[in-house]
């Protein structure tokens, strides 16, 4: 006698269609998207400013104030200094304009340790000005003018800005507020690693910060 097998139950397995988001995980996946394109091309804007750019013959220079601390600039600082310094070997009777305010935990105004910094490496304190009262760029550049001004120097005539590279196109966009025509800059090189990671993730804010409220 012949046995039948038993017919197996049939398991009905439904089929896959993927994932389905909810429409506000879409939105909240729209919105870092289009943060990060934001600020990519933000960031693009501020490494297309990190550049040597010399405009016919500046009559002056503003070097843009950073920490100071108890034994003297900051890497970032003596960077700057020491770009200018390049600079005003060739072009020793310039005006400079050395920028900066004192911070709560700096010994002194920026501007101070400055002139001393560029005193001690050979140029004339003659032609350097202090600007001791800034806390910002959009200050730094607007008081500048100001010094130079009182100096018969107009900044429509050309100045030279220097900063570290990743500073610049913000000090650029400021200096056209502040009246500069012509505006020349020098890129300073960022020696401490850390703090050039840093700015690079921060500056892009900081220009959007700039051009809705530094006016």
């Amino acid at each position: 006698m012949i046995q039948r097998a038993h017919k197996r139950p049939k398991i009905e397995v439904s089929s896959y269609k993927g994932k389905r988001f909810t429409g506000w995980i879409k939105a909240l996946l729209a919105l870092a998207l289009a943060g990060v394109l934001v600020f990519g091309t933000l960031l693009g804007q501020v490494l297309s400013g990190a550049r040597d750019e010399l405009n016919g013959t500046p009559k002056a220079m503003v070097i843009l104030g950073c920490q100071l601390h108890d034994w003297g600039p900051s890497v970032m600082l003596q960077d700057r200094l020491d770009k200018a310094l390049e600079y005003l070997e060739d072009h020793p009777d310039i005006t400079v304009v050395v920028s900066g305010g004192q911070g709560a935990n700096e010994p002194k105004t920026e501007a101070e340790g400055m002139a001393d910094y560029l005193a001690d490496h050979g140029f004339d304190r003659e032609n350097i000005i202090l600007e001791t009262q800034s806390h910002n760029t959009h200050q730094n550049l607007t008081y500048s003018a100001g010094h130079l001004a009182q100096a018969g120097i107009d900044v429509k005539d050309g100045v030279i800005i220097v900063s570290n590279g990743f500073h610049l196109t913000r000090a650029k966009m400021l200096a056209g507020r502040a009246g500069y025509e012509n505006v020349s800059t020098l890129a300073a090189p960022s020696s401490h690693v850390p703090s050039r990671l840093k700015m690079y993730i921060r500056e892009p804010l900081a220009l959007v910060k700039s051009f809705v409220f530094d006016r």
